[in-house]
């Protein structure tokens, strides 16, 4: 069983698992399913809204489809969300990521 087979049969239990979905969609990326990768990130964060870690994957799936603005948005809604929580390292991720964009 591929571990995306796997990870679909956790989310069958658990259809709202952040976790769960953030590793399905890293799973997609590396098989260069952007769309599929996109699509759950952006519904995991619609449905949690502080998961940190899929900020920073979403808006470089963005950028990768040629739409810095989306890109952008989603750093800065990343960087928001990571201060809120206190989370310097994720916050400086962002940031840098962000800063490169924008050059």
């Amino acid at each position: 069983m591929s571990r995306i087979d796997s990870l679909l049969a956790y989310l069958v239990q658990s259809p709202k698992d952040s976790f769960l979905r953030h590793a399905l969609a890293l799973e997609y990326i590396k098989l260069g399913k952007d769309d599929e990768a996109l699509e759950l990130f952006t519904s995991l964060l619609k449905d949690e809204p502080g998961y940190v870690g899929s900020y920073y994957h979403l808006a470089k799936l963005w950028e990768r489809k040629g739409r810095p603005e989306e890109a952008i948005k989603s750093y800065r809604e990343g960087m928001d969300v990571a201060k809120a929580a206190g989370d310097r390292h994720s916050y400086n991720e962002l940031q840098m990521a962000l800063e490169e964009l924008e050059d």
